[in-house]
């Protein structure tokens, strides 16, 4: 039987109940594999100096945990730079928070060589390769060049841009073609396929062909779309345990029979928290019967402090905080708790449970599993309404929600007093349709659908 290998920017070794501060790549990655088991290979998170000449692998349960590490300079080039000063921006459309440099570039190129290099020795013929993410589009090529010939996918969790803001990387073509060296290319939505196939025609002059292959000189690889999902059927009896945590207690203590509103998201750009806390804001100012009657809870761990564009958000949404708060509190009441660290994630699914509203509006987003989590914690008998950006990858699914644009203040704002006033017939009518799609799709589907894809190229 082969051999699942995947690898990844970040290698994290999770259980059901760690972080809930963790990105959805590392949930739905350690999901997928603790089924399949095999080779996780990727970066430990650690800057060194010294370089190893082989990869650190540790073994737990059917899992294979391959790591190395990274020197300051590769760390700067590679993650901070190239990766998240420029494709991070610019695949969820915010070219104007993008920093080019070539040296940047070259240290993209040079890390992932280095991945290449030491993941070599460890890869047999008969292996499946399964890479993931925008840290390691070049990865696929880079291998076969070195004589892998076993089926090589990639999957890209985050959104894929049209053509027009891929073109304002002055490299642009070499990404495509990098794509285009794999078997399998997943994305996320429909909209993300169309951007690639876009690029493919009118960026490189390729070739659409039948059965979404696509052709470019030499290189020919097939694409298409695999929304990333969640655990659907244990997570609720995963919440059930958070119930037992003291962060819990303290939380449902507090709310004194007050509609509580959650929000869980990375302090990143991308998941629009200026707008949704000015909605949120503009909620209390016109309509002041949920003044005294609601609490948004609102998660953000930090995210990329290092990143200048993420601490300039950091610090715009602590002024937004403290006007809030301090316009709205009362003596015993406080309209806002905004809190700059992670939980353990049946903590947080037990959170959601309690929630009357969850509040995910992400401004661009490939999926957004927070949205999945939230719908699959809730009590099936009086479950929590969801507040979803129609910019989220998850609403193509989700579409029982309550859909809003996140540029627009008002909608959202009529999202929210909508959601915490719904009849529970309602209530559970939405949440009913929604559990039916998430059953039917969830995170083992979606890698068992990927990989018997991948499979037709043995």
């Amino acid at each position: 039987m082969s051999r699942l290998v995947v690898v990844s920017n970040r290698v994290a070794k999770l259980d059901s109940t760690k972080s809930g501060s963790q990105g959805g790549l590392a949930v739905g990655v350690a999901a997928a594999m603790s089924k399949a088991g095999g080779l996780w290979f990727g970066w430990s998170g650690k800057i060194e100096s010294a370089q190893r000449s082989e990869a650190r692998v540790e073994t737990a349960g059917n899992i294979d945990y391959a790591t190395v590490s990274l020197n300051q300079v590769e760390y700067n080039q590679y993650y901070k730079g190239f990766a998240n000063s420029v494709l991070w921006p610019l695949f969820h459309q915010r070219p104007d928070l993008m920093s080019y440099r070539e040296v940047d570039f070259e240290g993209y190129l040079s890390v992932n060589e280095k991945m290449a290099r030491l993941l070599l020795p460890l890869l047999r013929p008969d292996d499946t390769v399964w890479i993931h993410d925008y840290h390691l589009i070049p990865l696929g090529g880079l291998l076969r060049r070195a004589g892998i010939t076993c089926p090589i996918g990639f999957f890209l969790h985050i959104p894929f841009p049209p053509l027009d803001l891929l073109r304002t990387v002055p490299r642009y073509r070499e990404l495509i073609t990098a794509l285009m060296e794999y078997d399998l290319v997943g994305f996320q939505t429909d909209v993300d396929y169309r951007g690639f196939q876009f690029s493919v025609v009118y960026g490189l002059g390729g070739e659409a062909l039948p059965d979404n292959c696509f052709r470019y000189r030499d290189y020919e690889c097939k694409a298409g779309v695999y929304p990333i999902s969640i655990e659907t059927d244990t997570l609720r009896e995963v919440g059930k345990t958070g119930e037992a945590s003291e962060e819990f207690k303290r939380l449902e203590q507090s709310l004194t029979d007050r509609q509580l509103i959650v929000g869980v998201d990375r302090l990143d750009y991308s998941k629009g928290l200026p707008q949704r806390l000015r909605a949120y804001e503009n909620l209390l100012r016109t309509q002041p019967e949920f003044i005294r009657k609601v609490v948004y809870l609102q998660v953000a761990p930090v995210s990329r402090g290092d990143v200048k564009a993420y601490a300039d958000l950091a610090h715009q949404i602590d002024e937004q905080v403290g006007h809030i708060v301090g316009t709205y509190a009362d003596f015993d009441w406080v309209p806002l708790r905004y809190l700059n660290r992670g939980f353990r994630r049946n903590t947080i699914l037990a959170m959601y449970n309690l929630a009357s509203v969850g509040y995910v509006t992400p401004l661009r987003d490939g999926m957004n599993l927070v949205a999945k989590e939230f719908v699959a914690a809730q009590d099936p008998d009086n479950p929590g309404v969801l507040v979803l950006s129609d910019m989220a990858g998850a609403a193509d699914e989700l579409d029982a929600a309550l859909l809003v644009n996140p540029y627009d203040s008002e909608q959202v704002t009529q999202g929210l007093a909508e959601a915490l006033s719904m009849p529970l017939a309602e209530r559970k009518e939405r949440w009913q349709s929604m559990m039916a799609v998430l059953r039917d799709n969830d995170i083992h589907h979606w890698q068992e659908r990927f990989l018997e894809d991948l499979g037709q190229f043995r």
